[in-house]
């Protein structure tokens, strides 16, 4: 079993605010591989059974705790399915140290202060399971909580849009074809911007994660 778990705060009050584009990629994924599945509530989430071709089976994940909390969903289900977090677990979670548009795939990795991917190490017992993480961008005037608290602009929903299918794309080429395949594929930039191909880009920290 593939899971892919993209992080989030639960509730309305959430919905769209930078901090979501983990829920904001994968509702996409159910779009393109879940059509018409009514999504189950298990290991303190909401979950879809995903047929995305090449992978076998693929498990969307949305944890319906609060971000920092993310590991009790993640290890629940890695325990359940008795999965390899190197091999069998992508979590796609927002990233302020990339800007709007951008995306990063990682095998592995320290937190960089995000408070989701702290939790899922400390409940997996390791920070060796790939992240896929999408840039929000920083803001020069709010605090960090604020800014990804807060809901994109409508010129940084515009950027995005493409960026959630080069998600997509991304997590789909993961768990068909494998990690390093997929981040030989999308981590790469152009001379405008991250994401997009032609030459290669630099690594990054994580954003910080509230509840």
């Amino acid at each position: 079993m593939k899971l892919i778990v993209g992080l989030g705060n639960p509730g309305r009050d959430y919905a769209r605010t930078r901090h979501n584009a983990g829920f904001m990629a994968v509702d996409r994924l159910a779009k393109r591989h879940a059509g018409g599945a009514v999504a189950r509530g298990q290991f303190h989430a909401m979950t879809l059974d995903a047929a995305i071709p090449g992978s076998g089976k693929c498990l969307l994940i949305k944890p319906t705790t609060y971000m920092n909390r993310s590991g009790l969903t993640v290890g629940e289900a890695v325990r359940f399915y008795k999965c390899s977090p190197v091999d069998d677990v992508l979590i796609i979670v927002d990233e302020t140290a990339l800007p709007v548009g951008a995306l990063r795939l990682r095998a592995s990795g320290g937190a960089g202060g995000h408070n989701g991917l702290a939790d899922i190490e400390r409940a997996l017992g390791t920070d060796e399971y790939a992240r896929l993480r999408i840039g929000v961008g920083e803001s020069e005037f709010a605090a960090k909580k604020d800014h990804v608290l807060g809901r994109f602009t409508d010129d940084e929903l515009e950027t995005l849009e493409p960026t959630l299918d080069r998600v997509c794309d991304a997590a789909e080429c993961w768990a068909s074809e494998g990690l390093t395949k997929a981040m030989n594929t999308f981590n790469v930039r152009a001379a405008t911007g991250w994401g997009k191909p032609n030459g290669n880009g630099a690594d990054s920290s994580a954003a910080e994660e509230q509840n």
